[in-house]
C-alpha cells in the first residue's frame, strides 16, 4: 500500500512539472501593454486631420493625396475598420487619375491596398503597368513575386525572386523566407528571417524591426519554439503597445500551448475594444467552444456573420467563411460557392482545400479526393489543409495514407489549437 501510494505521489509530481513547463507567459509581461494608450491611432487621426486641412486649402496639391491615403492605411492598421482602407483606396484612384497612371510609386501604392483586400488580379493589371514604366523596377519585381504568391502562380513567383537576388537586402531576406516556407522547409524560412530581422536591427528602423519581430514570432510557433515565439512578440510589443497582431499572437500561447482559455480571451477582449477585424469574434467562438460554453461561442459568430455583411469587405472573408459554413449542414452549398469563387479569384492549394473540405462535408468523399491529389498533395504544407486531407483519406478508407499524416499533424497541435488536436486524435 505504501508502495502504491509513493508512486501516485512521484507521479503527481511529475505531472505538475510537466505542466509547469508549458507555462511560458506571465501577465506581469503583458500586461501594461492591454491597457497601453493607443498612440498609433492618436497619431493616425493627426496625420489624417493635418493633411486634410493641406489638401482642402489647396486641392491642387494632388500628392497630398498620396499623404491621406497613407494616413487611412495607418488608421486601418491600427483599427481593423474597412472603412479605413476603403478611404485609402478613394484617395490612390484619385492619384492615378491625376496623374493618368504614369507614376509607378503611385500604382504600386494601390497595388498594396489592393493586395490588403485580397483584389489580386486588380493589383496584378496595376504592377504590370508599373513595371512597363521601369521606375524602381526593383520595387515592383518584389511586389510581383508577393502577388504571384497570393494567385497560386508559383512558377512565376519564383521568377521574380530571382531577378532580385541579394542576401544583404531585407525586402529580398523576407520574401526567400515567405518561399522556403510555402515549399515546407521551415527552418530555411527561419534563418533567412533571422538573417532579415538582424538587417532591420542593424538599420534601427522601427517598422522593419517590428514586423520582423511579429513574423519570426510567428515561425517559432510553427517550429516549437514557443518561449522564443513569446520572446518576440513582446519586442514587438515594446516597438508598438498597440501591435494587435502581437498581442493576438500571446493570447494564441496563452490558449493553446498553455491551454488558459480565460487568459486568452482576457487578452483577446483588451484588443477588440479598439480593434474591429471580424475574425477576432471567430478565434472568440473557438475558445468558447473549448470552455463548452455553447452560449457565447453561438454569439461570437453571430456577430462574425454580421460585421461581414458589410459590403466594403468584399473577397477579404471568403476563406474564413467557406470554414464555417462548411461544417453547418444547412449552408454546405454555400460553402462550395464560396469555394469556387475563392478558386477564380486565387487558384492556390489553400483555396482548393476550402472546396475539397466543403465537398467532404457534403458526402462527395470521392470528389474531394480528386481535388486533393490534384491540387493539394505536395502542393502546401499548412497543418489546417493536411488535417482536412486526413479526414477525406479516412471517409475514402485510404488507412495506409492516412498513418504517417496523423504522425505529422500531432507535431503540429499548437498551430492547430486544442480543438482540433481532439479530432486528430480520432483520426
Amino acid at each position: 500500500m505504501k508502495t502504491n501510494l509513493y508512486l501516485l505521489l512521484v507521479l503527481a509530481l511529475l505531472f505538475n512539472c510537466k505542466e509547469e513547463d508549458k507555462t511560458v507567459t506571465n501577465a506581469k509581461d503583458y500586461d501594461v501593454f492591454l491597457i497601453a494608450e493607443n498612440k498609433k491611432l492618436s497619431d493616425a487621426k493627426a496625420e489624417e486631420k493635418f493633411w486634410a486641412n493641406k489638401f482642402e486649402k489647396t486641392p491642387n496639391q494632388f500628392p497630398y493625396l498620396a499623404k491621406l491615403a497613407s494616413a487611412e492605411s495607418q488608421l486601418f492598421d491600427a483599427t481593423g475598420n474597412i472603412e479605413n482602407l476603403k478611404k485609402a483606396e478613394a484617395y490612390l484612384l484619385q492619384l492615378n487619375q491625376k496623374t493618368n497612371q504614369n507614376k509607378a510609386g503611385y500604382l504600386r501604392a494601390l497595388a498594396r491596398n489592393y493586395i490588403s483586400q485580397h483584389r489580386f488580379k486588380a493589383s496584378l493589371i496595376l504592377l504590370e503597368k508599373a513595371e512597363i514604366l521601369a521606375e524602381d523596377l526593383e520595387s515592383t519585381q518584389k511586389m510581383m513575386f508577393d502577388v504571384h504568391m497570393e494567385l497560386g502562380n508559383f512558377d512565376i513567383a519564383k521568377s521574380y525572386l530571382e531577378k532580385v537576388v541579394d542576401l544583404n537586402s531585407f525586402d529580398y531576406l523576407i520574401r526567400t523566407a515567405k518561399w522556403n516556407d510555402h515549399i515546407g522547409n521551415l527552418d530555411a524560412a527561419i534563418k533567412y528571417m533571422e538573417m532579415a530581422m538582424a538587417k532591420a536591427e542593424s538599420s534601427n528602423i522601427a517598422g522593419l524591426k517590428q514586423w520582423s519581430y511579429t513574423n519570426i514570432a510567428d515561425f517559432y510557433g510553427h517550429d516549437g519554439q514557443i518561449n522564443k515565439s513569446y520572446e518576440y512578440f513582446l519586442k514587438a510589443l515594446a516597438l508598438d503597445p498597440n501591435d494587435a497582431y502581437a498581442k493576438k499572437g500571446i493570447a494564441w500561447i496563452v490558449y493553446s500551448h498553455e491551454r488558459n482559455p480565460e487568459e486568452a480571451l482576457r487578452i483577446l477582449n483588451t484588443i477588440t475594444k479598439e480593434y474591429t477585424a471580424p475574425d477576432y469574434f471567430l478565434l472568440k467562438a473557438e475558445i468558447t467552444e473549448f470552455l463548452t460554453d455553447e452560449t457565447s461561442k453561438n454569439k461570437y459568430i453571430a456577430s462574425y456573420k454580421n460585421a461581414v455583411q458589410n459590403p466594403q469587405y468584399g473577397e477579404m472573408y471568403n476563406a474564413y467563411n467557406a470554414k464555417l459554413f462548411a461544417e453547418n449542414n444547412k449552408f454546405v452549398d454555400s460553402a462550395i460557392a464560396i469555394a469556387n469563387r475563392e478558386i477564380e479569384n486565387r487558384a492556390t492549394p489553400q483555396s482548393y482545400d476550402l472546396l475539397a473540405w466543403s465537398l467532404y462535408n457534403n458526402g462527395e468523399f470521392k470528389k474531394a479526393l480528386d481535388i486533393v491529389n490534384m491540387h493539394i498533395i505536395n502542393k502546401t504544407f499548412e497543418p489546417e489543409a493536411l488535417y482536412h486531407v486526413a479526414e477525406i483519406y479516412k471517409a475514402n478508407g485510404m488507412t495506409s495514407e492516412l498513418q504517417p499524416l496523423k504522425k505529422e499533424l500531432l507535431t503540429a497541435t499548437y498551430e492547430l489549437g486544442p480543438l482540433m488536436e481532439l479530432k486528430i486524435n480520432q483520426l
